[in-house]
């Protein structure tokens, strides 16, 4: 964390208004104690006004306040629902995020709107995502962000089971499962990859380069149907899988061209 993200977390963690001890600081910033008191030091050398001391504590005093964020009661409810949504379906490492995003938003918002965080009654369970998606989804996100090579080992729907060195250009939730966008060295093209049929991912340090004629630009006007027709026997790469049919019951099928497993997949 840089330092001045650390000064600013430190304020809004005092802005609450209640005596916080150093040591409290330390573990919630993953920082020594000897740090905070440096930070304290500097913070009040820059005209904070900050009371306490080593081994006590320290509490903002009044009057020292920047101007409130003015959301109305939607803001409000999209950021927690949306809050909510990243921290039951992305990885651990947003769900940190979000929360912490949260707790800023709600130390600098009148006391009025404050209430208005619990209140929303949109929720998402995050009871089917395994441990295994959240970690996934935090290694591609990083190999995203550096932009760097990834190694899968990837099942398809017919079984077929293959090695893949993937330049992951971006992440896509469709509302049950997450598939990675990128580019497939094995196949020299474009691929869509299901998070949820990876059987192992490996990062690399390995770094790749979009170019005008590789990237995610690329990608996504292809998906939106600007391309070749001779691509057209391949499974367009952004097309979902559709929803599991429901359960056969007296009186109806689901093996018709409605079930998934006959029609719709995404196909590497």
């Amino acid at each position: 964390m840089r330092r001045a993200d650390r000064l600013f977390s430190i304020l809004q963690i005092l802005r609450r208004g209640k005596v916080v001890r150093a040591a409290d600081l330390a573990t919630h910033l993953e920082i020594s104690e000897r740090t905070v008191y440096r930070d304290m030091r500097d913070l009040m050398a820059s005209g904070v006004p900050l009371e306490g001391e080593a081994g006590v504590g320290y509490l903002l005093r009044d009057g020292f306040d920047i101007p409130p964020l003015m959301f109305s009661a939607d803001e409000i409810e999209a950021l927690v629902v949306a809050g909510r949504l990243l921290s039951s379906w992305a990885g651990a490492d947003l769900a940190r995020a979000v929360a912490n995003a949260l707790d800023k938003i709600e130390s600098v918002i009148p006391p009025e709107r404050r209430a208005d965080l619990g209140r929303s009654r949109l929720f998402a369970p995050d009871f089917n995502v395994p441990e295994t998606l959240r970690e996934r989804l935090d290694d591609i996100r990083q190999a995203i962000n550096a932009r760097t090579r990834i190694d899968i080992a990837y099942r398809r729907p017919d079984g077929t089971e293959s090695r893949r060195r993937i330049h992951p250009y971006g992440l896509f939730y469709w509302g049950r499962v997450w598939t990675l966008a990128g580019w497939c060295e094995l196949r020299g093209d474009y691929r869509n990859f299901r998070l949820d049929r990876m059987l192992d991912l490996r990062l690399t340090a390995e770094p790749f380069s979009e170019t005008p004629e590789r990237n995610l630009q690329d990608f996504l006007r292809r998906a939106a149907g600007d391309f070749d027709r001779d691509h057209a026997e391949r499974p367009a790469p952004w097309r979902p899988e559709p929803a599991p049919s429901p359960p056969r019951t007296k009186g109806s099928r689901n093996d018709g061209p409605g079930n998934p497993d006959q029609r719709g997949d995404i196909r590497p």
